[in-house]
């Protein structure tokens, strides 16, 4: 019987190592496999070099993901704005409005992993305005010391997240035993879930 070939890898553009590991474990879960890596320096750095990216993926598979922020109020046209022409190999998303968003729709395990009952994590994390401060708000209520002294700024350090603040969630979203699950984030998550169908249509081409 002959041997299926092997899927191509997928190449990323991320903003940071926190999207890079999420966007790993998406890919991972659609069947998929990550290649090279690409960006990491921030939105502006990608949105400079969009253009060269979308060329790249007029040949090979390109996944780009970005976060909203507050730079438009509807994914899709923002997406439209940024990329009006994307080629035919290129999966441009955005989490809306950051990729902490995803991570609070997986509630249960992210409740379990902040050490905070699950009635505390919100049930729509895309209306959120601010996922990020909400994981700080959920962790400084965290039953775990060190936990909450990993995440949540200290007084007077000028800083808007602790000191190993994405330490922490990459353990989360790695843990493959209690961490993020991608396809149960996805059920609340509009945005999760319309990256990982972009997915599997990149991976079946």
């Amino acid at each position: 019987m002959p041997l299926l070939p092997a899927s191509i890898p997928i190449s990323a553009v991320v903003e940071g190592r926190l999207d890079e590991v999420v966007l790993e474990v998406v890919i991972r879960s659609t069947g998929a496999t990550l290649g090279a890596v690409h960006g990491r320096q921030g939105k502006h750095f990608i949105l400079k070099h969009l253009e060269n990216y979308n060329r790249a993926a007029q040949n090979s598979p390109w996944i780009i993901l970005l976060d909203l922020d507050y730079d438009g109020n509807c994914a899709p046209s923002y997406r439209r704005r940024c990329l009006p022409n994307p080629a035919n190999r290129m999966c441009f998303r955005i989490a809306v409005r950051e990729i902490e968003a995803w991570l609070l729709a997986d509630r249960e395990r992210l409740a379990l992993f902040l050490g905070v009952p699950k009635r505390c994590v919100t049930e729509h994390p895309e209306a959120v305005p601010d996922p990020k401060h909400e994981i700080i708000t959920l962790a400084a209520r965290s039953r775990m010391r060190r936990l909450k002294q990993d995440m949540v700024p200290r007084e007077n350090s000028g800083r808007d997240v602790g000191p190993a603040y994405n330490s922490r969630l990459i353990q989360f979203v790695m843990d493959e035993q209690n961490g993020w699950r991608p396809e149960i984030a996805a059920q609340s998550s509009e945005s999760l879930r319309r990256a990982i169908a972009c997915l599997r249509r990149l991976a079946a081409q």
